[in-house]
């Protein structure tokens, strides 16, 4: 038997997937909160919103199984509505229809004044910059564009997301500056492609102009940029970060291959040489600037011999940071077109190898900080440590810096100067300076 509460609703918002859902979902919270609404994230409530992701199979299962599993919790009376947005949403929208009927009402990705109007809540306009972060208090996320406009034929992002739109520089300004106010200290920058924003505002590559504005805002202290793209980087940015003290010497540079005619193949508008090439720009203007990257394995047409090509280039460049995935066989993509024609276990014995090898050279590099001190931010106290990262790490993805909780005390979200004592393969152990 169905219950009904009593008095007034509470919504559940329930985020999967990347950051940039994380930043979605906030900003729902939002407008929710500013219409009066009680809404939480991640916990009991009435009416329950799930913000999927559709990427690759891996989440689209988990984004599937979180649907399957409140609508069961519907049927028992447990919730009284069950609501879904986001990517996967937005791609598989008459599917999820016909396969899982018991949802009240699906929404796309740009759909959200239909959604607050089905939540009892009218869109505000005037909320500039106004949202209910989920991160910890002293970082946040800073998304400067929704969309993209790149052709990489693996990539499902564009269905789901639509064309490259940039915020204007204006209002990110604003909400940074409401973000500091209320004790952020790192923004996180993140777009779908952060080094096309402004084209189509400015019709120049405006990053650089931006992170000049940003740096002047007060209270922000770190500046990270997350997920640029190779092809068109704007080298002014080189100078920003090299001249900056603000804008972290850290970068995330998704180039998913070196191997030219899978790059040509997955439409990335670049090769081995140019590749090589940027990175080398990278290190000449900014000597100690961390680079992190993302790879996949297992693309059509990668043979032996091209995927030894990738192993041997990661020996050689000594990425600071690396993730490796396989390659997932998207439908409605270009490469759908190709013949998926490299066996899974071949593809997960592939990773298995790019990662030992990144986490030989990961050991190496933090075997040379071991005396070195670093200005470090903590995120948290787990266990008998407390938990930072340098500015060469970003949350939930790079090292850590764990300092022993035993005879030191550390604020959770300050930062503190922190001499390395040991190191792993990916976590830094330390002391308070």
């Amino acid at each position: 038997m169905r219950t009904k509460s009593v008095g007034k609703k509470k919504i559940n918002i329930v985020t999967l997937g990347c950051s940039k859902n994380v930043y979605d979902s906030e900003v729902l919270m939002g407008q929710l909160k500013a219409n009066g609404k009680d809404v939480v994230h991640e916990d009991r409530g009435d009416i329950v919103v799930i913000n999927t992701c559709g990427f690759i199979d891996n989440a689209k299962e988990e984004s599937i199984n979180t649907i399957l599993e409140f609508v069961e919790a519907k049927n028992r009376g447990e919730v009284e509505k069950v609501f879904v947005t986001g990517c996967l949403s937005e791609r598989y929208m008459p599917d999820l229809k016909r396969e899982i009927p018991d949802v009240d009402q699906y929404f796309g990705t740009r759909d959200l004044p239909i959604l607050l109007k089905h939540l009892g809540a009218d869109y505000k306009h005037e909320l500039v910059g106004e949202r209910m972060t989920t991160t910890p208090k002293h970082y946040a996320y800073l998304k400067i564009a929704e969309g993209c406009d790149r052709p990489c034929s693996f990539c499902a992002i564009p269905l789901m997301r639509g064309k490259n739109i940039s915020t204007p520089i204006e209002n990110l300004i604003i909400e940074a500056e409401k973000l500091a106010k209320k004790g952020v200290k790192e923004l996180i920058l993140i777009a779908q492609d952060l080094t096309y924003y402004g084209l189509d505002l400015y019709k120049k590559r405006a990053l650089g102009d931006l992170l000049l504005r940003l740096v002047k805002v007060e209270g922000i202290e770190w500046i990270r940029l997350h997920y640029a793209f190779p092809t068109g980087f704007p080298e002014d940015v080189l100078d920003i970060i090299r001249d900056e003290p603000k804008v972290c010497n850290y970068i995330d540079i998704p180039l998913q291959h070196i191997n030219s005619d899978l790059l040509k193949a997955m439409k990335r508008g670049t090769n081995h040489e140019k590749t090589d090439a940027l990175l080398n720009k990278f290190r000449e203007k900014v000597p100690n600037m961390a680079i992190r990257t993302t790879l996949i394995v297992g693309f059509p047409g990668e043979t032996e011999e091209k995927f030894q090509e990738m192993k041997d280039w990661v020996r050689e460049q000594k990425f600071d940071r690396l993730g490796c995935f396989t390659y997932s066989h998207e439908e409605n993509t270009t490469a759908y077109a190709l013949e998926d024609d490299v066996p899974q276990e071949v593809k997960e014995a592939r990773v298995e190898e790019i990662m030992e090898l990144q986490s030989q050279i990961s050991w190496e590099k933090n075997q040379a900080k071991i005396g070195q001190t670093f200005r470090c931010i903590f995120d948290r106290k787990e266990g008998n440590y407390f938990v930072g990262r340098t500015e060469f790490d970003s949350p939930d993805v790079d090292n850590t810096v764990l300092v022993p909780a035993e005879n030191t005390y550390l604020s959770i979200g300050e930062f503190a100067d922190i001499r390395i004592t040991s190191a792993e393969e990916f976590d830094l152990y330390g002391e308070l300076v």
